[in-house]
């Protein structure tokens, strides 16, 4: 194996951060979650100054030296149109900042601490959903994901000559518990019909994606975008 990197993911409670902490296992890993459990860091991603201290205690528990940071939280939450204004707004602001927002601050961090280490890597997690839309109850989701698209692209293409990587991963549905509940909601059989691999990504398929990003991708490849759905959607 190649030597032990010191990682920063965030989200990895549950789903695919869970997979994720798991198929980096041999390498100096810092997770995070929403209330801090199990040896990671608490931080409320609705709150960029606390994103801002998880960054800082991360740096202090891997010695200063962070050299891959996987963004990896976020939210899913529907939000009719049908809902007052007020709720609306409030809904898409409130995931605008915890799935794209949060990322930023962190990938700004990142950059300028891979500039004074000599390089290091960004894995963000996006979406399916940045490329094909999502339902109608949740434009702030998709354009959330797009935006995270946007953002890697953008870090990729201005920092590769100082060896910063950016890359970025588009899940299709997972099996999570939350997209198990979403699936169902959705119609279950009707909705796998639409993969033509015949079943959901695992959230091991996912973290094997992010773990060859953070780990053994070629420098070349910055700037790539790989997509897990079976198919559901391809470019």
């Amino acid at each position: 194996m190649t030597k032990p990197l010191n990682i920063l993911v965030t989200g990895t409670s549950r789903g695919i951060g869970a997979a994720i902490r798991t198929a980096l296992t041999g390498h100096n890993l810092v997770g995070h979650s929403t209330r801090g459990s199990d040896g990671e860091i608490a931080a409320d991603f609705g709150d960029t100054d606390q994103v801002t201290a998880l960054w800082w205690e991360a740096m202090g528990r891997l010695g200063g030296r962070i050299d891959v940071v996987v963004n990896n939280a976020g939210m899913f939450e529907a939000v009719p149109i049908e809902q007052g204004d007020e709720v609306w707004l409030g809904g898409w602001e409130r995931t605008m900042q915890v799935n794209l927002t949060a990322s930023a601050a962190l990938c700004r961090l990142a950059v300028l601490h891979f500039r004074e280490k000599g390089g290091g890597r960004i894995v963000n997690m996006a979406s399916r959903a940045a490329y094909r839309g999502d339902s109608p109850q949740h434009w702030h989701y998709a354009a959330s994901k797009a935006g995270m698209i946007g953002m890697t692209k953008t870090i990729a293409r201005g920092y590769a000559a100082e060896n910063i990587l950016a890359f970025a991963v588009c899940p299709g549905f997972t099996m999570t518990g939350m997209a198990e509940d979403y699936v169902e909601s959705r119609g279950g059989a009707k909705l796998l019909a639409d993969i033509p691999l015949g079943r959901v990504a695992m959230p091991e398929e996912v973290a094997e994606t992010v773990r060859w990003l953070a780990v053994d991708a070629p420098p070349s490849a910055t700037g790539t975008v790989i997509d897990v759905n079976g198919a559901s959607f391809v470019r």
